[in-house]
């Protein structure tokens, strides 16, 4: 009894010299052993869940510092994944090298697959209910990694011989329907449009689009009418939650007003625009283009094909940054590659990006409008020397700002307003008809015993 008694006190010397997470492995491991001698074989549930349970005694806060298994779901009779392919939900709390450390992947890997995102800026985006994908090979070594957001967007990054990672960016088109809701307003028009059977960022888009022609806090009343033709985006008869508002009119009783997305832009009944135009270069002059827009770009030192998807102008550090348009501030982020960094969304198909700065002067949500002061140059991140990197895309696909076409027209063409005006009698007529059903419904409705 006595040398058992010191066998146990030397374990137990032992194991407290150990560090924290060698504590917790070999108490896993203890507790795994347990079960497998004491738990009977028994038929496979209806759903296997492949995961380590942490000790209770650990809080919530150690456990998730611990090493908590990705959970992998499998159906019943089916073999769980190969231990090469894993997915993981991310959850509320989560960080890249967070989720890495879970899987054992190096910190040196990650910077790899940041460094390759760099041309995307996918990773920065990541947030609770997206899924990443795994794939290993037999040394565990990562060999594939995919960042899926919603139904119709997904990043893959594939190792390479050298080790790097090569980035592709895939998005579903989807299938397109038409919807068309119509309404009167009683309390904020946001309330009545969602009632109507808009979404609440469909009802904002409206507004966005319209606050240059009318406050409708302030203009709306009871009673004013307005029908929406909206397009829906699903993949295999889901909604991907991608809208766009493809018709809007207002029949108020302060005043009418409408809008029509044609070739992409909206313009009113008469073909005028409603966008403000941006400008080409987000900087109170022209300066010098050290670096062009290329999507086939020979990386100078890999040699391989990396596209460069910006224009670089060399600025002195502290160089006023403008905003190319008016829009709402996304991402104020600082990134090991891209440095500090500013994106800004115009609307639903329009985004801009700034990199290597050295200040931000505005914060993610902020409203901010053409020509304002949102940055200051710099030289943040891996930049050859001070420099802004200027981004612009349209439709989540990157241009060349410099040659694109963007909202600078006032008016449609006219060779295209013949094609406009039959746009706008579809879409009135749709408007029309459903007013129409609606009034003989509430007619329907008032009569009814």
């Amino acid at each position: 009894m006595k040398v058992v008694t010191s066998v146990l006190n030397g374990f137990r010397s032992f194991v407290v010299q150990l560090p924290r997470l060698h504590k917790i492995l070999l108490l896993l491991a203890a507790l795994i052993l347990s079960g497998a001698l004491v738990s009977p074989s028994s038929s496979a549930p209806e759903r296997i869940r492949k995961s380590i349970e942490l000790p209770l005694s650990l809080s919530d806060a150690e456990a998730a510092q611990a090493l908590p298994a990705p959970e992998v779901l499998v159906a019943a009779g089916q073999d769980a994944e190969p231990e090469h392919e894993q997915s993981y939900i991310v959850r509320k709390g989560d960080t890249l090298s967070k989720i890495f450390e879970v899987f054992r992947i190096p910190q040196a890997t990650m910077y790899k697959l940041l460094e390759a995102d760099l041309d995307v800026l996918a990773l920065d985006t990541i947030r609770p209910g997206h899924r990443l994908e795994f794939d290993f090979n037999d040394k565990q070594l990562l060999t594939r990694f995919t960042f899926k957001s919603g139904l119709t967007y997904k990043v893959v990054f594939s190792r390479e011989k050298v080790g790097s990672f090569e980035v592709k960016e895939h998005i579903a088109k989807g299938q397109w329907r038409r919807e068309v809701f119509a309404g009167e307003v009683h309390g904020s028009f946001h309330l009545s449009a969602k009632k109507a059977g808009t979404t609440l960022a469909e009802a904002y888009s409206i507004t966005t689009l319209l606050k240059e022609r009318v406050k409708f806090r302030r203009d709306a009343r009871a009673g004013d009418k307005f029908q929406v033709v909206v397009s829906r985006q699903y993949v295999k008869d889901q909604p991907t939650g991608n809208s766009k508002v493809e018709g809007f009119r207002y029949q108020g009783k302060t005043r009418t007003l409408s809008a029509f997305l044609f070739n992409e832009s909206y313009y009113d009944e008469k073909g005028r625009s409603l966008e403000k135009a941006f400008q080409r270069i987000p900087l109170k002059k022209r300066y010098r283009i050290s670096s062009s827009f290329n999507p086939r770009r020979r990386h100078p030192i890999t040699k391989k094909i990396r596209p460069h998807n910006g224009t670089d102008f060399p600025l002195r550090i502290g160089t006023p940054v403008l905003s190319a348009g008016d829009g709402v501030v996304s991402r104020v982020i600082r990134h090991r590659y891209a440095g500090l960094y500013i994106e800004i969304k115009h609307g639903y198909k329009y985004r801009t990006r700034y990199l290597h700065l050295s200040k931000a002067l505005v914060r993610k949500g902020q409203k901010v409008s053409r020509g304002q002061r949102i940055a200051l140059s710099g030289n943040s991140g891996r930049s050859t020397g001070p420099h802004l990197h200027y981004e612009f895309h349209i439709n989540n696909r990157p241009v060349n700002p410099m040659t694109a076409k963007i909202p600078v027209v006032k008016t449609i063409a006219s060779s295209k307003k013949g094609a406009f005006r039959q746009q706008v009698a579809r879409q009135s007529k749709l408007m029309q008809q459903l007013q129409a059903e609606q009034a003989v419904a509430r007619v329907a409705e008032n009569d009814a015993p």
